[in-house]
C-alpha cells in the first residue's frame, strides 16, 4: 500500500535516470497484453528494458509491487465525467471501464480479491460516486458502483460470439431456447448489446428506487 502512495523523487538537477518506474511498468504491461500476466517476471521485464534483474530492484521490491504499478499505469487518471446527466455519466464510466478491460484483459485478475488499491483506481471510484444522484445513502452509493463494475466485468469475460456459435452449430437440437433466441436475432437484430442493455436496466432500477423516496 505504501509503495503505491509514496511520493516519487523528481525535479533534481542533472541528467535524468535512464530507467524509470513508468518505463518498467510500460514494458510489463506490453508483456501482459501480448502473453498474459503469467509471462510477466522481473527477469523478463528487465531484459525487455535492457537492464539486469537486479537493476529493477532499485525501483520495485518485487513482482507484486510491479503488478500493482502496472494496474495504476494502465488505469491512468480517471476520466473526466463532468458533462451530462447522471445516467449519461455512469454509462460513459462503464464504457471506459469496459474498454480498459478489453485492452488489458489481465487487469480482470489483478482487480479481484482483497489487495492494495492505488490513487488512480480510487480516483475512478471517486468520479463515479461524485456523479450519483441524490437520494441514496452511503452504503447504497458504494454498492451501486460495485454493481456497475461487476456488470462490466461479467460482460468482458463472456465467451466470444464466434466460439459460442461454433459450439452451438454442432449441437443445435439440444438447445431449443438458444435456437429460438438466435432465430429471433437473425430477424430483428440487436446482438452484442449486453453491456448497454444490462446497464440501462440497472439505471432504470436506480431511478425507480429514487422516485419512490421523493
Amino acid at each position: 500500500m505504501d509503495f503505491l502512495w509514496q511520493e516519487r523523487p523528481g525535479g533534481k538537477r542533472g541528467p535524468k535516470p535512464a530507467l524509470t518506474l513508468e518505463a518498467i511498468a510500460d514494458a510489463a504491461i506490453a508483456v501482459a497484453d501480448a502473453e498474459g500476466l503469467a509471462a510477466v517476471s522481473m527477469q523478463r521485464v528487465a531484459a525487455d528494458v535492457g537492464y539486469t534483474k537486479m537493476a529493477l530492484y532499485r525501483y520495485l521490491p518485487g513482482k507484486s509491487e510491479l503488478v500493482a504499478v502496472m494496474l495504476e499505469r494502465a488505469m491512468s487518471a480517471p476520466p473526466d465525467l463532468s458533462a451530462g446527466d447522471w445516467r449519461a455519466t455512469l454509462t460513459l464510466w462503464a464504457e471506459r471501464l469496459f474498454a480498459l478491460y478489453r485492452e488489458h484483459p489481465w487487469a480482470l485478475d489483478v482487480t479481484a480479491g482483497n489487495r492494495p488499491v492505488g490513487p488512480n483506481e480510487l480516483g475512478w471510484m471517486e468520479v463515479a460516486l461524485a456523479r450519483l444522484p441524490e437520494g441514496l445513502n452511503g452504503a447504497e452509493r458504494m454498492d451501486l458502483v460495485a454493481v456497475i463494475a461487476g456488470h462490466v466485468r461479467s460482460i468482458v469475460v463472456q465467451p466470444g460470439e464466434s466460439g459460442l456459435l461454433a459450439a452451438f452449430a454442432e449441437h443445435a437440437e439440444r438447445f431449443p431456447a438458444i435456437s429460438a433466441a438466435l432465430a429471433d436475432i437473425a430477424v430483428r437484430g440487436g446482438q452484442d448489446q449486453a453491456l448497454s442493455f444490462g446497464l440501462e436496466r440497472i439505471l432504470d432500477g436506480l431511478e425507480m428506487l429514487i422516485s419512490k423516496r421523493v
